[in-house]
């Protein structure tokens, strides 16, 4: 009878020290996968700004020369349009209104496109989107993981 209690003993502290051993494998496993878990969103979030970037960085030059150039073109137009206004009126106080006239028409249209501008920046955003997509995606796969596991 004393043989067969050691022997017992024996097994459940085997099995007792197995399942720590599995407990332990578990939560090294968990560890190694929630790192590669996060590295990966990591990687995806670096080259998703990346191309945000580089995409960014190939569009400026080509933006601040379109944008001298449309300065450029708006200074001959502006001189254009008050020599029209001025011809049109004929008195001395025909440069002065032209250039009222100008004045207003450019501010409303400025005040226009800034308004857009922003709107639209606002709608773009520099935020990661698909990153962000992702991790939402793995948020809801996480909490029904966890609640079929519950």
């Amino acid at each position: 009878m004393a043989t067969n209690n050691i022997r017992y003993t024996d097994q459940h502290r085997n099995t007792h020290y197995a399942d720590q051993r599995n407990i332990s494998e578990l939560f090294s496993n968990l560890k190694e996968e929630l790192k590669d878990f996060i590295n990966t969103r990591v990687q995806m979030l670096r080259a998703e700004m990346s191309e945000k970037t580089s995409a960014i960085k190939a569009a400026i030059p080509a933006i601040a020369i379109g944008a001298v150039l449309l300065l450029v073109s708006l200074f001959v137009f502006t001189g254009l349009l008050i020599t029209v206004i001025a011809q049109a009126i004929h008195n001395n106080w025909a440069y002065p209104i032209a250039f009222a006239v100008v004045f207003v028409l450019y501010a409303l249209i400025g005040a226009a496109m800034a308004a857009y501008g922003v709107r639209t920046m606002k709608s773009a955003g520099v935020a990661p989107e698909r990153t962000l997509r992702v991790l939402k995606q793995d948020q809801v796969w996480l909490q029904t993981e966890a609640r079929t596991q519950l």
